[in-house]
Parts: C-alpha cells; sequence; structure tokens
C-alpha cells in the first residue's frame, strides 16, 4: 500500500491542481461503516459532513443491490427495463402532485444543467434571476449562474443576463428581522423589472430550497413562496416544468439499472429503518444542544437548520465580523478528536453539519461536547 506522501506526490503528478484536499493534514481514509470513516491506521473518525451517503456508508442492503444488479445487467434507457421504471414510480410518490416525470442524470451538475435547458426552452430566454452566494453546479452552463463561483477566485464576473438579487439572510444579510422575505422579495421584482426594461419578458427564477455553500443557509420563512408568485405573475419559470421540443434527451449513464436499483435501495432503507423521522428527531437534539451552547461562547453567532442540515456561523463581535480563521482552526481540531466536518458560506466562517441519516443522539452529544471544548481552547 502507498503511504501518505507518495499518494500526495501522485496527486500532484497526475490530478489537477485544482482538486482540493480536506484539513491542513489530509487524511488517507480507507473505509467507511454507517457514519464512520477510518484511516489507513485505523482510527475512526466520526462523519458529520458526508450527507450523499444518505443512510451511511458501505450500508450493507445498498451494496447488495448494486452487486446483484450489476451480475446481471448494466446498460442505458434505450431497452426496456423494470428498475428505472419502478423507481421512478416510486421517487416521484415521494414528491408533492404534480412532480411525477423523470429525467435522470449523473450529477446534480447535470441535473441543473438540464432544467435549465428545460427552462430555456420553455422560455426562448436566458434571462435568469439568481441567489447572491448560490452554488448550482460545477458545468459552465451553471458556474455563469452561480454567484459562489463567478465571483470567487477564478471568476469572470456575472454575465448580463444573470440578474443577482442579495442572500436572503436573515442574519448578517442586507435585510434582517421579521420583514426581511418581503424585503428580499422585493429585490426579485426589482430584477423582474430590470429585465422587462430591456424588453425581456421571459425569464427563469432558480433558488436552493437550502443554501449549502451560502452557508447552510435556512431562507426567511415565506421569501420562496412570495418570490414563486412574484416570478409567475410576470411570466417567469421557476424551473420545474419537463420538456418535450422534439429534440433526443439521451443520458450515456443517466438511469442505468445498477443506480437506480441503487436508488430504490436507498428509498426502501429510508423507509424502513425509518430514517426520516430519525433525521428529524435527533436533528432537533442536536440544534437544541448547540443552541444551548451558543449561550456559553459569543464566537457562536448563529445556530441554524433542519434536521440533520444544520450551520454554526462563527463571527468575533457584536458588529458581526466572521471568524473564519478560527472556523479554520475549529475545524482541523476536530479531526483530530476523530470528527469530521467542514466550512463553508461566502467568509468561510460557517460550520457545516451534514451527516449520514443514522447520525444519532449518542453521536450529537460527542460532537457537541468536542465542539465546546475545541472553543475553549481557542
Amino acid at each position: 500500500m502507498l503511504n501518505h506522501k507518495a499518494i500526495k506526490d501522485l496527486r500532484s503528478k497526475h490530478l489537477g491542481p485544482s482538486l482540493r484536499l480536506s484539513y491542513d493534514n489530509p487524511l488517507h481514509i480507507v473505509r467507511g461503516d454507517a457514519q464512520y470513516l477510518f484511516d489507513v491506521k485505523g482510527n475512526r473518525y466520526l462523519d458529520c459532513v458526508n450527507n450523499i451517503q444518505h443512510v451511511g456508508h458501505c450500508h450493507p442492503k445498498i451494496v447488495e443491490a448494486a452487486q446483484s444488479q450489476y451480475k446481471k445487467l448494466n446498460t442505458n434507457t434505450r431497452y426496456l427495463d423494470e428498475a428505472i421504471v419502478n423507481y421512478a414510480r416510486n421517487l416521484t410518490q415521494t414528491l408533492p402532485d404534480g412532480l411525477d416525470v423523470c429525467f435522470f442524470t449523473n450529477s446534480g451538475s447535470e441535473a441543473n444543467d438540464l432544467a435549465m435547458r428545460i427552462a430555456r426552452n420553455y422560455e426562448q430566454s436566458k434571462e435568469t434571476i439568481v441567489l447572491d452566494g448560490a452554488y448550482h453546479g460545477n458545468l459552465s452552463s451553471l458556474i455563469e449562474i452561480s454567484p459562489y463561483k463567478h465571483n470567487g477566485p477564478g471568476g469572470s464576473g456575472t454575465p448580463d443576463y444573470v440578474h443577482v438579487i442579495p442572500m436572503p439572510d436573515p442574519f448578517r444579510g442586507q435585510y434582517r428581522g421579521e420583514r426581511c422575505a418581503e424585503q428580499y422579495a422585493k429585490e426579485v421584482q426589482e430584477a423582474i423589472v430590470r429585465i422587462q426594461g430591456r424588453n425581456r419578458n421571459s425569464f427563469a427564477f432558480i433558488s436552493e430550497a437550502l443554501m449549502g455553500c451560502g452557508g447552510q443557509l435556512i431562507l426567511p420563512e415565506g421569501f420562496l413562496q412570495k418570490a414563486f408568485e412574484l416570478v409567475k405573475k410576470a411570466g417567469g419559470l421557476c424551473i420545474a416544468d419537463a420538456f418535450n421540443n422534439g429534440m433526443e434527451y439521451f443520458n450515456l449513464f443517466g438511469g442505468n439499472p445498477v443506480s437506480c436499483a441503487v436508488g430504490q435501495a436507498v428509498l426502501n432503507v429510508i423507509r424502513d429503518e425509518g430514517l426520516q423521522a430519525h433525521a428529524e428527531h435527533v436533528g432537533n437534539y442536536l440544534l437544541q444542544k448547540l443552541h444551548s451552547l451558543q449561550n456559553d461562547h459569543d464566537i457562536i453567532g448563529d445556530v441554524r437548520g433542519r434536521g440533520l442540515f444544520i450551520g454554526i456561523e462563527l463571527v468575533r463581535d457584536y458588529q458581526l465580523t466572521p471568524a473564519a480563521n478560527e472556523a479554520h482552526t475549529i475545524v482541523n481540531s476536530m479531526k483530530e478528536k476523530g470528527v469530521l466536518l467542514s466550512t463553508d458560506g461566502p467568509d468561510h466562517n460557517v460550520i457545516k453539519i451534514k451527516p449520514p441519516m443514522v447520525f444519532s443522539k449518542d453521536n450529537a452529544h460527542e460532537l457537541v461536547s468536542k465542539i465546546d471544548e475545541t472553543i475553549a481552547e481557542l
């Protein structure tokens, strides 16, 4: 097995330099199990950021589903196959009425790119309203509508057809307090007026329901509903239709039988193990403990979240100066204590917590205890 230095040397030689490693002293992870990761020396880490593994790392039923389907067949959507139609039916049954048509892609970036194609085909326009700090994916079409990227390092700024409104942040944003949802919605209306002033009457509005790169941001209550009403009233699209313009949509691996079998297994595990209710219960417990911790440490400016999607925003003073260096130090110190976290937000001062859904109350207690200890050490 290659040692730590050899792997880093090979990365430097054969991988693009824009691929980043987490932590000042990167980890060599070799195994995962539920909410835990293990390094090459056998050290166990509580994984508080890998939410992509919804039901935990290497869940035996997910592994079994992938192996079983791979032994039989893995091809594409140009053949009749039960796995994709059953998965599409069962997946859409978890969604609100009217959302019952699927396009399967290989990533969130591909999905959002397709969503933009749908919107632009429908509206015959590239005009797009976005939220500042938003990140929608790593394809060129999505970098263009992602201020988190096009206004960041290496970015080329906002295209003239992209209209950015202030990030709806009720803690440190342009508008705060009880009326801020209405004030941010007014910014959407002003963007609509600007578009119409350019003799453009067609546009799209795209927004994350919860802003991850924006700093684990929970949008002000009522903002999205009001924004959607304004957009639809003006003839805009909120990116929720399917399309059929005569051009075939084909994705070489999107919707393949193995992926659909895995997706179905994930749905089954979430249902059979009651993971949605579990995530809500544990998440509420964790938020309660973090709010208590906030009373003990002035550096914790805000604690926010829904379920197991949680952010801790660190500030240095009552002027809410972002404490980015302190957040970086805490995350690296927590790694040394066996807990994996990361930072996010435009100022990189938000500690991001997004563990797999199997995260337990005991895990929450360990996390809070070690955060308390680490902040005290600053």
